[in-house]
């Protein structure tokens, strides 16, 4: 079999996947298959376990490496797989010479935080994907009290902008029209360099050194680390999307203060209200942890009361779990059953936006990036990040983008004709 790579967990992780599978050829490996790791929650980490097995089933002649985040906090848990060849940790696994060394150490996993810069990779592209990823920033300075992320990622690294001009520009002559800038904090970007460029500068740089990038997409943002650069380009650029998802995880103030957050609610509100303000269209996104360690009732309610109030449209939920070691896991626990049933009211909630989102699109034009055409079946995003089914007698190609008139909508889908 040719090389193989496993990705789990975050949009960094897939761009990251990318470069190990350049690195794997470059390298000249063979039947091989790396595992990329999440530790974002326990349940991820199981999700791994579980496919590191049925990998080894179904291939038991390859040779099983295993990175990622999970592999940096937990080498040992999974050295301990008799499925596993090699355990790598995150900065070791974007080294050609990981891949190199014959006599490499079954436990190839150094200290995080002690890494002080995070290098650009480029990447001759992204396998079976209509969008590119850039990375400009890695790791994470703040200590949320319920996340283990960076001490799998180490403390916050910035791209330099030269780098990140080098990877776009390679992206947009491989035929991509839209870039999705990714990190673990991109608000934070800029911190550790000398003369502390901000991300809106940085992007508004970007933009006028590759003027052939279409489409600009944000990964996530932090409400309270926006700079006025990045407000300007919300609101005058339109290459920039308008589509902006909020790293928020609590809509109660002392949720959020237990979790050693940076915002509280009337952050986020403002955020969205003076978003709306610049780019009347835009729409966002949330993460949200359901059932944290002290929830109460009332607690939650103001979570959920939060996502109409901010007219939040698309939710990821995440049910709360114990990450050993953080200080969440010594707080007193909100019961398993009741973690499972907010989350619940929390996922209602969302299709109740979508839905209500869906509804005012019929007879809007909107433009189209094409991720997929199956059995006939073109399917693709809207600006918006709305998903898509087109109907249409032409043959577009992934990853070009085509103009569209939306005629109605499913539980999950917009739907169009082209």
């Amino acid at each position: 079999m040719n090389n193989k790579v496993v990705t789990f967990g975050c949009r960094l992780n897939i761009y990251e996947s990318e470069v190990m599978k350049d690195l794997s050829h470059k390298a000249g490996l063979d039947n091989t298959i790396i595992v990329n790791t999440c530790a974002v929650t326990a349940e991820a980490e199981r999700q791994a376990r579980q496919s590191i097995r049925k990998l080894r089933r179904d291939h038991p002649d390859a040779k099983i490496l295993v990175t990622g985040c999970g592999a940096q906090i937990n080498p040992d848990q999974f050295a301990a797989m008799k499925e596993v060849d090699r355990v790598i940790g995150n900065d070791d696994k974007l080294k050609l010479e990981t891949y190199q060394d014959p006599d490499a150490p079954r436990i190839l996993v150094n200290d995080i935080m002690s890494i002080q810069e995070t290098a650009g990779h480029l990447v001759s592209g992204f396998e079976g994907k209509a969008r590119a990823f850039v990375q400009i920033q890695n790791g994470c300075n703040h200590r949320c009290t319920f996340c283990t992320i960076p001490y799998g990622r180490g403390n916050s690294r910035s791209v330099p902008l030269a780098d990140i001009v080098t990877q776009t520009q390679n992206l947009v002559d491989l035929g991509y029209r839209e870039v999705v800038i990714t990190g673990v904090d991109i608000t934070d970007y800029g911190k550790d360099f000398e003369h502390q460029p901000t991300l809106g500068a940085t992007l508004s740089d970007l933009l006028d050194k590759v003027p052939g990038l279409e489409r600009l997409r944000l990964s996530s943002v932090d409400s309270v680390e926006m700079d006025p650069d990045l407000w300007r380009l919300i609101g005058e650029e339109p290459r920039v999307m308008p589509h902006l998802h909020m790293s928020l995880q609590a809509g109660d103030d002392m949720v959020l203060k237990r979790m050693k957050r940076r915002h509280l609610r009337d952050d986020g509100l403002r955020f969205c209200e003076k978003a709306r303000s610049l780019r009347p269209d835009v729409v966002f996104g949330a993460d949200i942890i359901a059932g944290f360690p002290t929830e109460t009732d009332a607690m939650f309610e103001n979570t959920q009361k939060f996502i109409e109030e901010a007219g939040l449209t698309y939710l990821h939920i995440f049910p709360y779990s114990i990450r050993p070691g953080t200080p969440a896991a010594r707080m007193p626990q909100v019961e398993k059953s009741i973690i499972k049933r907010r989350a619940a009211v929390l996922r209602e909630t969302g299709k109740k936006m979508l839905n209500q989102y869906f509804s005012k699109q019929t007879g809007t034009g909107q433009n189209v990036l094409i991720e997929s055409i199956e059995n006939g079946m073109v399917t693709g995003k809207t600006d918006h990040f709305a998903p898509i089914m087109v109907a249409t007698d032409k043959t577009p190609e992934v990853g070009s983008v085509i103009k569209v008139r939306v005629t109605g909508k499913t539980e999950n889908s917009l739907l169009g004709v082209c």
